[in-house]
């Protein structure tokens, strides 16, 4: 089953709103084996709309539109649906009301625009919006499935999980699909491919796999189309096993959780606690740490040290090894983790300092370089880093890294 995504808006093509919807659309349509052909971005114009349609209708069997269902005189996209497939716009007595009874509790009078939002093509099915007053809409056209949906986000999410999911699920009704995600560290996109590449090559036909890289994991998905579901998830299952022998420092977690998941679960299960001092990640690591849910249980606190008073005044580095290497050093970084463990009296802490960049760096110690270090119950560990010119990439690399550092001596300690 092949699909296409039509966004349609002028402030899409003038880059005043970013088009996070077809990302939704297409992220929920991939997870139930829906094949995503082609996203395209269209004017809020009838011609390019319709053109837009006739080449998504030669090659999708599903094609989801967003945008242009708003009371406002260029939203255009029902009117021009209407037009397309031959149909007149009448009033569906049923969405008005709903429209009516959405905006008198939200207190607002309606008018003749509001009105108009209950003028739906004869020749479409009515996709119920209930938190907005922009019904969406389903044309089925010589085996084609058309949607229309708001492009606001909220809208248009909720109707793609109470509405278009549902619906096509129906189409695959006779067909089982099987995901399962392996979450890989340590290894560049391109070395990685390289290393699992006969595993690779040895998976059947019905089973694909997808590469989703980040900067704090790589993703490896696996999808299985088949008959039989409980068959699928044991060949999933025998194909990952092989995998582990292949690439057993590199896995982290079998399903969709990222590192800091994975570190808050082992910290929370075996009674410890996490603090953190940073210098060059400016408390990235801390945020990505308390993103998880339930992360009071085991992160105590957190120091942004970025000057070299802060971390002699407050973690105790001590001015002479500041003055002898610098504050991007081995020696300082270990220091600095030493330090934040005694302060918030932790199982473990966390300590980074580096050259973000894009300035500051030397023949010695250029741009992107990184010192971390992991004080904890036996003993302090650091690490050299060197990545490249981005500020952003080498804070969110070095949080990455440090996180899974954690792990990784976490792991060791647990397991002896």
């Amino acid at each position: 089953m092949i699909a296409e995504i039509i966004t349609i808006g002028d402030e899409l093509l003038i880059g005043q709103t970013v088009d996070t919807n077809s990302a939704y659309i297409a992220s929920a349509l991939s997870s139930i084996g829906v094949i995503i052909h082609q996203i395209t971005s269209v004017s809020d114009d009838s011609t390019h709309i319709c053109k837009a349609l006739d080449n998504a209708r030669m090659d999708a069997d599903i094609i989801v539109l967003t945008g242009g269902l708003g009371p406002t005189r260029d939203d255009l996209t029902k009117k021009t649906l209407a037009s397309y497939f031959h149909c007149d716009l009448i009033l569906n007595d049923k969405v008005l009301s709903h429209v009516k009874s959405l905006l008198a509790s939200r207190g607002v009078e309606m008018n003749d625009l509001n009105h108009n939002q209950a003028l739906i093509p004869s020749c479409a099915t009515v996709l119920n919006n209930k938190v907005g007053t922009a019904a969406g809409m389903l044309f089925k056209n010589n085996g084609k499935f058309i949607f229309s949906l708001p492009g606001v986000p909220l809208e248009m999410e909720y109707l793609v999980s109470n509405e278009v999911l549902p619906i096509v699920k129906q189409l695959f009704a006779d067909v089982d699909i099987v995901h399962q995600t392996v979450m890989t560290f340590g290894l560049p996109e391109s070395m990685l491919a390289k290393k699992i590449l006969a595993w690779e090559d040895s998976l059947p036909a019905h089973i694909k796999l997808a590469y989703l890289p980040s900067p704090g994991a790589i993703k490896l998905r696996l999808s299985a189309h088949g008959h039989n579901r409980l068959q699928l998830q044991q060949e999933i299952e025998k194909h990952i096993a092989g995998l582990k022998l292949i690439i057993p420092d590199n896995i982290f977690a079998i399903g969709d959780q990222s590192l800091e998941m994975v570190v808050g679960n082992l910290l929370k299960d075996n009674n410890m606690s996490v603090s953190v001092a940073e210098s060059c990640t400016g408390g990235n690591i801390a945020h990505l740490i308390t993103l998880i849910p339930g992360s009071s249980a085991y992160f105590i606190g957190s120091m942004v040290a970025y000057s070299n008073h802060i971390k002699t005044k407050l973690l105790g580095v001590k001015l002479e090894t500041l003055d002898a290497f610098g504050a991007v050093s081995e020696q300082v970084v270990r220091q600095m983790a030493d330090g934040c463990r005694a302060v918030f009296n932790t199982t473990y802490a966390i300590a980074t300092s580096g050259i973000a960049g894009p300035s500051g760096g030397s023949d010695d110690k250029p741009v992107g370089t990184t010192w971390v270090a992991i004080s904890g119950p036996q003993g302090t560990k650091s690490a050299r880093f060197t990545f490249g010119n981005s500020r952003e990439q080498n804070i969110l690399r070095a949080s990455a890294i440090a996180i899974n550092l954690l792990r990784e001596e976490i792991l060791r300690n647990v397991s002896k």
